[in-house]
């Protein structure tokens, strides 16, 4: 059964309705699938923080995560990774404000490279409208890498900028994100390599969101294109 990631599935939103007209600033400014404006790091530059997730803005190890005494390690072909933090939402994430969505945006990149390098799908979901089919793709994508004891190596996720359009008094904003993900190697449960490995990469993304229920929620997004 073929294998699906977030670098190896790229995802497009879609230029038609709605979404087309909330795009339309996105894209004009952010041409070819370029990053976000800022200094863009390398792929080379995506290693994270083997303690912490606090590479991605908005995230860190919760109250509940391991203690200080259970190591992080992360995935190698030898193993799944373990003890890894649980990315924790800050409460300036839950604030209805440019600020609080720049912070919202930086946690649900974090659980979602959590996903990646644990298949638990948890909190990434509790902040997504599922019903997408974007957000389709990515579940899917987590749930094939870790389907019948497989793992993967690697494709934790950083955004080392992330640019709020917000509208002041709008049902729904937007952001413009760049997103660093390490290379992905798929190993199967017999911890021989399975399909070809995917490359880091550096790619701007355009997020969708709404506030609902005094809380944050991502509706689609998907990678900037001209």
């Amino acid at each position: 059964m073929p294998r699906l990631s977030s670098a190896t599935f790229p995802l497009v939103l879609a230029r038609t309705g709605a979404m087309a007209v909330g795009l339309a600033l996105l894209l004009s400014s952010c041409q070819g699938g370029t990053a976000p404006s800022g200094s863009p790091s390398e792929p080379s530059s995506t290693t994270a923080s083997p303690t912490s997730r606090a590479s991605v803005p908005g995230a860190s190890a919760t109250p509940g995560s391991p203690p200080t005494s259970a190591v992080y390690k992360p995935a190698d072909a030898k193993g799944k990774a373990q003890n890894v933090p649980v990315p924790v939402m800050p409460e300036l994430a839950k604030e209805n404000s440019k600020a609080g969505l720049e912070a919202f945006i930086g946690y649900w990149y974090a659980t979602y490279s959590y996903a990646t390098e644990t298949g638990e799908l948890t909190d990434w979901m509790a902040s997504t409208d599922t019903t997408t089919k974007s957000a389709g793709t990515y579940k899917k994508a987590v749930e094939l890498n870790y389907i019948n004891g497989r793992w993967v190596v690697g494709g934790r996720i950083s955004t080392p900028v992330i640019e709020v359009l917000w509208k002041e008094g709008a049902d729904h904003q937007s952001a413009r994100v760049q997103v660093l993900q390490e290379r992905i190697q798929y190993i199967d449960a017999d911890g021989s390599s399975g399909q070809e490995m995917t490359p880091a990469h550096n790619t701007a993304e355009a997020v969708m969101l709404s506030y609902r229920d005094g809380k944050w929620q991502v509706t689609d997004n998907g990678l900037i294109v001209g």
